[in-house]
């Protein structure tokens, strides 16, 4: 797998690339300023499964800011840049643990220069992003229009400029909304270098359209041994991002831990109120540390059946249900009693 075989790069307290395990992160919507609001939401991060957040650093009062958030916050902290190469000094004297930068419109090569000579000082990592929306004029003209192989180009390009300055602490970003685009970006560029990739599809939509594209898209990626950290963009609460991230992970056998829950889709023979039983069983068991799969089935008549390669599981019947193990029924409950017995179990589970 390409993954096996990118750089080693530390990031504050953790470590990507070399085949290790891919980190999930995320990005604060708060002004970093606003530095109580910053640390909260980050703590509600951490809490999800977040592994290396980021934050936006547009002026000095944030880049300030980040001094006193990464001393109350336990995962590595990124500081985001655009254009004013001042901020990703002031970002790492700051505390950064890694910077996110475009060296394309930092300010010239001085500047850039100014940049990386503070990173090395202080063995700082430098993302470099560059999204499709931004794509350089002759490269859009170069390949007629903004394309899978203009992207890699522009990528490239910026990582040499970094180089030709003797550093190599240096994890690339290139994203797109077009779905398409970004998983053959990803390919060609895998075949170019041995950086570590984060991955993620870009401006993805809602949390409804941006977890299907970020689903499909990362999933397309990631099957085929590419990337080493993730981010899911959505439109909305940024824990739902790592949410989603910890799932697909999961899906592609990535990572391993926290309940799966399954659950059958809604047919006529359902006497339940499958779609909220499925819900509550799914907010239910997130905060239970087990490494199993739950299902949760809509009758009696094939849900046993239905359930058996899960660990355990819950079928609705008329006014009752049963409690399943592995495919066996094991008893009878009252409907309204479903969800505390199922927890009951959960939570006796390794007695």
């Amino acid at each position: 797998m390409y993954r096996d075989k990118t750089r080693i790069i530390h990031i504050g307290n953790k470590v990507i690339g070399g085949g290790n395990p891919i980190l999930i992160q995320s990005m604060t919507n708060t002004h970093t300023e606003d530095v109580s609001a910053t640390i909260a939401q980050i703590k509600r991060l951490e809490e999800a499964g977040c592994e290396i957040i980021r934050c936006t650093v547009p002026t000095i009062e944030a880049a300030q800011a980040l001094r006193k958030i990464r001393k109350n916050i336990n995962i590595p902290l990124v500081a985001d840049i655009h254009f004013d190469y001042k901020m990703a000094i002031a970002a790492m004297e700051n505390g950064a643990d890694k910077i996110r930068i475009n060296p394309g419109n930092i300010g010239g090569r001085d500047r850039l220069s100014e940049v990386v000579k503070c990173a090395k000082e202080r063995n700082i990592p430098i993302r470099v992003g560059v999204n499709s929306g931004s794509l350089e004029k002759e490269l859009v003209e170069k390949y007629g229009g903004v394309t899978a192989e203009g992207i890699v180009e522009s990528a490239l390009d910026k990582v040499a400029m970094i180089e030709d300055m003797d550093y190599h602490e240096i994890v690339i970003s290139i994203k797109s909304s077009d779905v398409l685009m970004c998983a053959k970006a990803h390919e060609l560029i895998a075949e170019k270098t041995t950086y570590p990739l984060h991955v993620g599809i870009t401006e993805s939509g809602t949390l409804w359209s941006g977890n299907i594209k970020s689903s499909l898209g990362l999933g397309m990626i990631l099957s085929q041994g590419i990337g080493d950290t993730i981010r899911v963009s959505l439109t909305g609460d940024p824990v739902e991002e790592v949410r989603t991230a910890k799932l697909i992970l999961r899906t592609l056998g990535l990572r391993t831990g926290g309940i799966e829950v399954v659950s059958c889709p809604t047919c006529g023979r359902t006497r339940i109120d499958l779609i909220g039983l499925a819900n509550k069983v799914e907010a239910m068991v997130a905060d239970i540390p087990l490494d199993i799969k739950v299902a949760v089935m809509g009758c009696v008549v094939n849900g046993p059946g239905e359930a058996k390669e899960a660990d355990i599981g819950i079928a609705g019947g008329i006014g009752e249900g049963v409690l399943i193990r592995r495919g066996e029924v094991i008893r009878k409950i009252p409907e309204d009693e479903l969800l505390d017995a199922l927890r009951e179990e959960l939570l006796n589970w390794n007695n």
